[in-house]
């Protein structure tokens, strides 16, 4: 890749960006383990698998039930 290409240009940006930030590992740290937190573990324990729980093996048909019955 050339290094006059705009490609190249906004990859280097980044690139130096992130290479050189030292509170900015830090905060992306945080982020990442917050998002972890809020994807896997409130997953797991707020939101139930409903249609598991009351299918009973046949969710197609349990959903076409509900949609027509509404």
């Amino acid at each position: 890749m050339k290094k006059d290409s705009l490609l190249y240009r906004v990859f280097d940006l980044y690139y130096d960006g992130f290479r050189n930030m030292k509170l900015g590992r830090t905060l992306w740290a945080i982020i990442i383990v917050k998002l972890i937190i809020i994807f896997a573990v409130l997953k797991v324990f707020f939101f139930p698998n409903f249609l598991k729980e009351h299918a009973q093996g046949d969710e197609a048909g349990y959903v076409a039930t509900q949609i027509l019955n509404q």
